[in-house]
């Protein structure tokens, strides 16, 4: 199961899935690694650049749209990181940026989009492009399975660090 978005049909035809387990080509700092970038480290958000890629293909606002989206949202959820430290369960984080990754309850992307004064395809969009970023990371991590089922009854988080 993929989650809420349906089977892996859209991960697995945008390259998402990685059989041989390496982390080449998977968006990670190691400059050695040839999908590194460094310029999105400056892009304002937590968020890996496949997973946005991914979301942005698979979300009703244009994919120009997603990046400033996002940007904001880290801006507001930063500002809220030991609140989500005290009252959610941290699934990752990422050392060498300080991103957290949290799992919060159902619904909750429809309560940070009131908050943010944006419509619910902006809040499908950011709760989409959290979600793929905690697939990536399960990818990464060896935990995909777990983080899939996770995804099936909670929303994801990444706060920047």
């Amino acid at each position: 199961m993929a989650g809420r978005d349906g089977g892996g049909g859209d991960r697995d035809r945008l390259g998402d899935t990685d059989p041989q387990g390496d982390e080449h080509g998977d968006g990670t700092d190691d400059p050695a690694d040839p999908s590194y970038d460094p310029d999105t480290r400056a892009v304002g958000h937590p968020i890996d650049p496949n997973a946005l890629l991914i979301a942005a293909a698979t979300a009703s606002v244009g994919a120009g749209r997603l990046p400033e989206l996002l940007r904001v949202a880290d801006e507001h959820l930063r500002t809220r990181r030991e609140e989500y430290d005290r009252s959610y369960e941290c699934v990752d984080e990422a050392d060498d940026t300080g991103a957290a990754t949290y799992l919060v309850p159902d619904g909750h992307w429809s309560e940070v989009a009131d908050e943010l004064g944006v419509n619910r395809r902006e809040a499908d969009a950011l709760r989409r492009a959290h979600e793929q970023h905690l697939l990536r990371l399960g990818t990464k991590r060896r935990r995909r399975q777990e983080f899939e089922s996770a995804v099936e009854l909670r929303e994801a988080v990444v706060i920047g660090g």
